[in-house]
């Protein structure tokens, strides 16, 4: 057999396999979206779930163990996450012999309403904001059986820096790493203990929780979770909203609906302009991990060369709060 990198598993497969440990019968199955997992919506009469099938060579089964038992804890302690469904064995994953290896899948009620019509409105945002704080909160006291690199500055700014920086010319990369020191002098002593550090997300932004018609949100893809700063999954819903050009109204609101549950710092206001960079380079890192993949023809120096001018203008002091 030729060797595969990352197989795309069958539909019908996929529903055979729903159906037969979940006790189900699927309607119908589609592929839904392939990121840092490949994502498939099942329905049946009634219900509509998403079955995610982990990447052989992205994810361990440490990293999915700690993922699946954060959602179930916080499901448990009434954060509104989406929490994976156990099979009738009373497993939270299954296991998959795909042709590159063993794959791991994991089945989820689809989170009940939608993304926001054109993005997040003020309340929606403000919404999230104290959902966010009430996640950090809740996170504090989370202790999993199973280990994962944490969010912690060498994982999410020096390897990022690493990653990207062969592929800049010489000016770029003096650039690239002017700016790393510059932020590695003014955070690199940031405390790792309560509050700051707790339980992340990872990844929040407008694309990854969905609202009811009564505004009631659902939090779904922690696949980037860990223990980190609470601030950088604050600094990566700003470093989203100023890619994806929303107003300063909806960062604003997401700040004070974080804020009604728990105060942030002077230290953490103060550390905002920086942390949203560091979450630019680890999302142009991930960009760049993806597009080697599975789209090598975005490689191009508009790839690189928007990303670095982007990560300069987001310095600006006007774009953050004042301490």
């Amino acid at each position: 057999m030729f060797p595969v990198f990352c197989s795309l598993l069958s539909i019908e497969a996929v529903a055979a396999l729903v159906e037969s440990q979940y006790q189900l019968e699927v309607t119908s199955c589609q592929f839904w979206h392939r990121g840092n997992s490949d994502v498939y919506l099942l329905e049946t009469d009634q219900i509509s779930y998403i079955f995610k099938i982990y990447h052989h060579h992205l994810r361990s089964r440490q990293d999915i163990g700690f993922e699946l038992q954060l959602l179930t804890y916080l499901k448990d302690d009434n954060i509104p996450v989406s929490s994976p469904i156990y099979t009738t064995k009373g497993d939270d994953h299954l296991e998959i012999e795909a042709p590159e290896g063993l794959r791991y899948g994991s089945l989820f009620l689809r989170a009940p309403g939608t993304v926001a019509l054109g993005d997040l409105n003020p309340q929606q945002s403000y919404i999230l904001g104290a959902a966010l704080a009430k996640l950090h909160h809740s996170g504090a006291s989370f202790q999993s059986s199973f280990s994962r690199p944490p969010l912690d500055l060498e994982s999410i700014l020096e390897s990022s820096t690493l990653e990207i920086t062969p592929y800049l010319c010489k000016q770029q990369q003096a650039e690239l790493i002017s700016i790393h020191h510059d932020l590695l002098n003014q955070v690199g002593n940031f405390p790792k203990e309560a509050p700051y550090w707790t339980v992340c997300w990872g990844d929040p932004h407008s694309g990854n929780v969905h609202f009811t018609v009564d505004q009631s949100p659902t939090l779904f893809d922690f696949d980037q979770c860990g223990y980190g700063y609470r601030l950088f999954d604050i600094a990566k819903f700003w470093q989203v909203s100023l890619q994806s050009g929303l107003s300063s109204s909806i960062r604003s609101a997401l700040l004070s609906g974080y804020q009604s549950q728990h105060l942030l710092s002077n230290l953490e206001l103060s550390s905002l302009n920086c942390f949203t960079r560091i979450a630019h380079i680890w999302s142009w890192s991930i960009s760049l991990s993806v597009a080697k993949c599975y789209d090598g023809c975005r490689l191009d120096s508009s790839f690189f060369t928007r990303r670095l001018q982007h990560l300069k203008r987001i310095a600006s002091s006007e774009l953050y709060p004042k301490s």
